[in-house]
């Protein structure tokens, strides 16, 4: 991807959402690019989606339920429930049809990078690590200690950073947790 474009899509970007969500945003797509670079993965593929993860963030929980319906993208029991949790799949379908966005580990990675599920790709895993460790995220648990361990075992920081999540969740919330991200860790811890 040429720096001319990239361009055009983070000024679109800084249109569309609040101060913190877009510096969150470059700070992800940066995240992304350190960890593909570290990995080995393409940079480019990485920047762009780390770029784009967050591109529905603007809408509320209920547009993103109207959107997901009127464009015909599956809602499950759980997203039904927590809309908000649309943001990755309808940000994967914005991704596509509004940034112009075809390839599909890149809309995989959007799509999942709330959640995570089985057998990510080594993409979808850099932008589900970056999202939680990019640089103005500050008071997540744990947060120095999976920055560490997310450029030394990858996998490691995935199982991390859902259990740190889903263990926020029971607190805070325990019918919000989407079964995938259960899913996702169980499959990790086995594989791992």
């Amino acid at each position: 991807m040429n720096e001319e474009k990239y361009s055009k899509l983070i000024g679109k970007l800084k249109k569309r959402l609040d101060e913190e969500r877009f510096y969150h945003t470059l700070g992800v797509s940066y995240t992304s690019a350190a960890l593909a670079m570290k990995y080995g993965f393409d940079v480019d593929k990485a920047r762009l989606a780390g770029l784009l993860h967050d591109c529905a963030k603007q809408y509320s929980a209920k547009e993103l339920f109207d959107l997901c319906k009127k464009n015909g993208l599956e809602i499950t029991k759980i997203e039904s429930e927590y809309p908000s949790l649309l943001h990755s799949k309808y940000g994967a379908f914005m991704a596509e049809h509004e940034f112009g966005t075809c390839d599909i580990e890149i809309l995989n990675a959007i799509k999942y990078h709330t959640t995570g599920r089985p057998g990510m790709s080594l993409l979808e895993k850099i932008v589900f690590v970056a999202d939680y460790i990019e640089p103005t995220r500050t008071v997540l648990p744990k947060l120095s200690e999976i920055r560490k361990i997310s450029f030394e075992d990858i996998d490691k920081a995935v199982i991390m950073e859902l259990e740190m999540t889903i263990e926020h969740l029971k607190r805070k919330n325990p019918d919000g947790i989407d079964p995938l991200s259960i899913e996702t860790l169980s499959y990790y811890k086995e594989v791992h």
